[in-house]
């Protein structure tokens, strides 16, 4: 073999693997969450045939995907919300601060609007049924991918519904709380830890019947009728706030 034919196999090999290494940084790398193992199964072998798409690796629950992805860093995740042990919903939430760059799509069977909400708020960028054609997962990936966020027109209306609902309970809550004393302010928190009557009296130096009628008062200003109700909505305000 002489040194021009040598050189010729060298530059052909590097320049393969330039190329390989080319179109590997164009394709789209997606990891999917899904307890159904013959679903998930499914899911992998489409995504092999799928020119520009390359699915790095699956998981059947969340605590695995968790502890795997940050140390692959796939471009796109497919997330099942309803997985056993920790929840899809809340694995998205861990994982968007373990790895921030990946972005999820919620991959479900649900379409309820709190599921929804709940999924968004915890950072999800799309929500689609698992009842879309193949190519409209895809068409979702690149979507997202290119900065979107997919969903379908039913589903995206359960998102607005959702959020008005919570935006008009936390701006009520807000309204309300505001009204209160630093006093009644301070009882409502002691309630909100789960602190019983007498130890809220103590905490704050005053008698029994006293914080009796701070509670009173924070139920009227608050219009609510229990504790549960009264708590719930000091839990709005500190989250609108948060």
């Amino acid at each position: 073999m002489n040194l021009v034919s040598t050189t010729s196999m060298i530059d052909s090999s590097t320049l393969s693997a330039s190329l390989m290494a080319s179109l590997e940084s164009a394709m789209i790398k997606v990891s999917i969450v899904e307890d159904d193992a013959k679903l998930r199964e499914t899911v992998v072998r489409y995504f092999a045939g799928r020119p520009g798409f390359r699915c790095l690796k699956s998981y059947p629950n969340a605590e695995a995907a968790l502890d795997d992805i940050p140390k692959h860093l796939p471009d796109v995740v497919l997330m099942d919300i309803n997985l056993p042990g920790m929840s899809g919903i809340e694995c998205v939430s861990r994982l968007r601060k373990a790895a921030p760059s990946v972005k999820i799509i919620m991959l479900t069977v649900f379409e309820e609007g709190e599921q929804v909400f709940q999924a968004l708020s915890a950072g999800a960028f799309g929500y689609l049924v698992k009842s879309n054609r193949p190519a409209k997962i895809l068409e979702a990936i690149r979507e997202v991918y290119d900065g979107g966020s997919p969903m379908s027109g039913h589903i995206a209306r359960k998102v607005v519904q959702s959020f008005q609902a919570h935006a008009a309970a936390n701006a009520s809550a807000n309204a309300e709380t505001e009204s209160l004393t630093a006093r009644e302010l301070e009882v409502l928190q002691g309630l909100s830890r789960g602190h019983p009557y007498k130890e809220i009296a103590s905490e704050l130096g005053i008698s029994l019947s006293t914080v009796r009628t701070y509670i009173q008062r924070i139920y009227e200003k608050l219009h609510v009728h229990s504790q549960t109700e009264a708590v719930m909505k000091y839990a709005r305000k500190q989250q609108a706030e948060s």
